[in-house]
């Protein structure tokens, strides 16, 4: 089998194999072949998108590419959850302990922040010690005893999307909807997981801006991973202004504890999503029938304190302070510089833009713009209004931190451009607008 005749077969529109597929995930892992041909299949594919069986098809073989984690003998449903990313979205770093306390395992494999989205493995680092690079063994062994392990991709699983997806960035071959969930489905499924939940989200914070475009994304990897043999559906969530109060690694790890602990009058839209999410999540891995009964025995869990005391055997287990759960806001300290943003009228705050206020957090130092940039875990945002409160002139809209100077203000700039008030009460909007099964 050549590589050349495979560009060939797909750039002439033509269907590929699973042998086909696999020979180019083996290639992709293994170096076996020059980047500049795999740079020409992905360019072949975006022009001529891969169906819903190739689509499989690749997933699986990228899924196969390196090792599995093997779950099988541990006689509990297994499940996870993915989203598209956004601002302010630490849904996670609550939603993994918060699942585990029924009963359920979650191998929740994660990743970095990249422009103004923000990642869970930097949040979850912003507790000094927290371990991310967790091998598998350990990993199995955490799931079996503990029934939560949140990590990063290792390089034995799915290397063959490690590779593909830099190329994909590099050759202007991202916005393939195919090639998008191959990405993501490969390392779930490689995961070893039976079931799973995604939060696709549409809105300026968002991936995908529009609505129609999150619903197709959405289908696609619904019907993807259940031709993979996953329970799977998704929800479509809002991302047109920031998901809670917090944006920022350490900002957003102390919100998703003081949550666990029972404040769940802190940041209403935060916890909905949280029990929603918890809540499918438990019904597709099979645990419980429906989703409000699911709903009620969550909220137990978070005011009986088990889903706080999970979490701080995760933390413990990966090598950070219980501490960090006891005393988040000693553990969890704001840079030394803060700002305000304060309301200029009376009225209401109408709008926060989501990806401007990504992109302030970056500017302070929350972020990254490349890979190989540095983050400052104490730096980011606290909204303490959202859209659709009502204001007073001079009142505290934002409070923004940073360790730098010149960071801080222009953060605090661009973050003003981000803010919109109105004199009438602005119309609600909901966090969850379909759910596709």
């Amino acid at each position: 089998m050549r590589m050349i005749d495979l560009i060939a077969k797909k750039r002439d529109n033509k269907s590929l194999t699973a042998q086909e597929f696999d020979f180019i995930a083996q290639a992709a892992a293994k170096g076996t072949v020059p980047d500049y041909q795999l740079s020409a299949f992905l360019m072949a594919c975006f022009l001529n998108p891969l169906s819903d069986k190739e689509t499989a098809l690749l997933t699986k073989a990228m899924a196969y590419s390196g090792g599995r984690l093997d779950f099988s003998d541990i006689k509990l449903p297994k499940t996870d959850k993915h989203s598209t990313g956004g601002v302010g979205d630490g849904i996670s770093l609550a939603l993994a302990p918060l699942v585990a306390c029924m009963g359920v395992a979650v191998p929740m494999m994660s990743g970095r922040g990249l422009g103004h989205t923000g990642g869970t493995l930097d949040k979850l680092e912003s507790m000094k010690n927290f371990e991310v690079r967790v091998p598998a063994k350990l990993i199995r062994r955490q799931i079996q005893k503990l029934g939560v392990c949140m990590f990063g991709q290792t390089q034995d699983l799915a290397p063959a999307d490690k590779k593909l997806y830099s190329l994909r960035d590099a050759t202007s071959t991202v916005e393939s909807r195919p090639l998008i969930v191959a990405s993501i489905l490969s390392k779930k499924y490689a995961e070893g997981v039976t079931s799973l939940l995604m939060d696709v989200k549409y809105g300026s914070g968002a991936f995908m801006q529009k609505l129609p475009d999150s619903r197709k994304l959405a289908r696609a990897l619904v019907n993807t991973a259940k031709s993979l043999g996953l329970k799977c559906r998704a929800l479509i969530t809002y991302m047109d202004q920031p998901l809670g109060r917090a944006v920022g690694n350490g900002n957003e790890m102390l919100q998703s504890i003081r949550i666990l602990k029972g404040e769940k009058d802190l940041a209403p839209d935060f916890y909905e999503l949280l029990l929603e999410t918890a809540a499918h999540m438990l019904v597709i891995s099979g645990k419980q029938k429906d989703t409000a009964k699911a709903r009620k025995l969550l909220e137990e869990k978070i005011s009986n304190g088990e889903a706080a005391a999970k979490m701080r055997e995760m933390i413990k287990w990966q090598g950070a302070s219980p501490l960090a759960i006891d005393e988040p806001e000693k553990y969890f300290k704001p840079a030394k510089l803060k700002a305000v943003f304060t309301a200029p009228q009376n009225g209401y705050v109408a709008h926060i833009d989501a990806k401007l206020t990504g992109q302030a957090s970056v500017l302070l130092g929350a972020g990254r713009n490349r890979m190989e940039d540095s983050i400052d875990y104490g730096a980011g945002i606290w909204l303490h209004k959202k859209g659709g409160d009502g204001v007073k002139k001079g009142d505290i809209v934002a409070t923004l931190y940073a360790s730098d100077k010149e960071r801080l203000n222009a953060g605090l700039d661009l973050f003003a451009k981000a803010v919109t008030f109105s004199k009438a009460k602005p119309k609600p909007y909901k966090i969850i607008k379909e759910i596709i099964k």
